[in-house]
C-alpha cells in the first residue's frame, strides 16, 4: 500500500505545484504509516524524477509511452488509475491545476472513489472516514467534505501547502500500462505556453490590471511593477475580451483561479466574477480611484488614488528598498 501522487511537469521540469503535492502526500503517508509513490507521465529527465525523493517520494513510476508525450485528459486519467491499482493506493493526490481540475474527477470515477477537489489543508482521519477542508462556491467559502469510500482522490489547491524538503532520492521504475484506443481519440499535437518567467497559476505574487488602465498602451507600468516584485501579470475579463491582454492572463470565475500570497489589483472594480478567481489570495491590495469600488470590501489594504500616479511611485519605492 502506498499514497499515490501525480507529479505534473511543464516541458520536462517539475515546478512548485508538483513539490507541494508530493510534500502533501508525504504528510498524509506519515499519518497512515505508509510510503509515497509518485507517477510522472511524458518525457522527463531521470534526474528530475529522482529529485522528487527530496520531498518524500520513495518511488517514481515513469510512463514514457510515445503517444502520451502531450497531455491527454482521458488517457492520463486511465494511466493514473492503473498506477493506483498497481501500488494498491487508497488515496490519490493531484494538484488542482488547470490540468488537475479535469483529471481528478476522471480518476475518481475510474477508481469508483470519492473526490475532494480544492483542498486547502491536510485531511483528518477518524472512524474510517476522511474529512477534507476545501473551497466552495467558487472560492467564496469553505466546506468540510467527508470521504467514506475505500478509494479516495484529493486535488490540492496551489499555494496552500508548504513545500517540505526532507532529502533523499527516489527510485525510478518504468511503468507501461496499456492505454485503450478510445482514450486517444483526441490527440494534442502541441501545447504553446506563454514565455513569461513566472507562471500565473504557480505565482506567489500577482499584479493584475483592469479597465482603469484605459488601454493596452499603459500596461508597461503593470509589467514593470511585476518585474520588480518577481510577480506574474494578470487582468480582468473585460481587459482580455477587449484584446488588451491575452486570455491566458484572465483571472476570474470563467478564467484562471489563483491563490498567491499577494494579489495586487490595479484599476479593477471587483465584480463578483473576478473575486471568485482571487478570493483564496493570502493578502489582497487594491489600487483604485473610486472609493466605492466593491474590491475595497474584501481588500486587506487599499489605496484610493489614480493608478497612473500611485503605481510608478510604488514601483520606485520598491526599487529603492531593494537597492536597484
Amino acid at each position: 500500500m502506498s499514497v499515490l501522487v501525480y507529479a505534473e511537469h511543464t516541458a520536462g521540469s517539475f515546478r512548485k505545484p508538483a513539490y507541494e503535492a508530493v510534500s502533501y502526500a508525504k504528510a498524509i503517508a506519515d499519518t497512515l504509516d505508509t510510503s509515497v509513490t509518485a507517477i510522472s507521465i511524458g518525457p522527463v529527465d531521470e534526474s528530475e524524477l529522482i529529485s522528487l525523493g527530496k520531498y518524500g517520494a520513495t518511488t517514481v513510476l515513469h510512463v514514457a509511452a510515445n503517444e502520451l508525450k502531450q497531455f491527454i485528459n482521458q488517457a492520463y486519467a486511465s494511466v493514473i488509475a492503473a498506477a493506483a491499482d498497481h501500488v494498491d493506493a487508497p488515496l490519490v493526490i493531484i494538484s488542482n491545476s488547470f490540468s488537475g481540475k479535469g483529471l481528478a474527477p476522471r480518476v475518481a470515477a475510474k477508481l469508483k472513489g470519492g473526490l475532494a477537489d480544492g483542498a486547502v489543508e491536510l485531511p483528518v482521519f477518524e472512524s474510517g472516514k476522511l474529512t477534507v477542508k476545501k473551497t466552495a462556491f467558487s472560492g467564496k467559502a469553505f466546506a468540510m467534505a467527508e470521504l467514506v469510500s475505500d478509494r479516495k482522490v484529493i486535488s490540492l489547491n496551489v499555494n496552500t501547502f508548504e513545500v517540505r524538503e526532507i532529502g533523499g532520492n527516489a527510485r525510478v521504475e518504468a511503468f507501461n500500462p496499456q492505454v485503450a484506443a478510445n482514450d486517444l481519440t483526441t490527440v494534442i499535437q502541441d501545447i504553446v505556453r506563454t514565455t513569461d518567467s513566472v507562471s500565473l497559476p504557480d505565482a506567489e505574487i500577482v499584479v493584475s490590471g483592469g479597465r482603469g488602465l484605459k488601454g493596452p498602451e499603459h500596461w508597461g507600468m503593470i509589467e514593470e511593477l511585476a518585474e520588480v516584485l518577481g510577480a506574474a501579470t494578470a487582468c480582468s475579463k473585460p481587459v482580455s475580451d477587449a484584446g488588451w491582454r491575452p486570455h491566458s492572463e484572465h483571472v476570474g470565475q470563467t478564467g484562471i483561479t489563483v491563490s498567491p500570497k499577494l494579489y495586487i489589483a490595479i484599476g479593477i472594480s471587483g465584480a463578483i466574477q473576478h473575486l471568485a478567481g482571487v478570493s483564496s489570495s493570502k493578502t489582497i491590495v487594491v489600487i483604485n480611484k473610486d472609493p466605492e469600488a466593491p474590491f475595497f470590501k474584501v481588500a486587506d489594504y487599499g489605496i484610493v488614488g489614480d493608478a497612473f500616479e500611485v503605481v510608478p511611485k510604488l514601483t520606485a519605492a520598491i526599487k529603492a528598498y531593494k537597492g536597484d
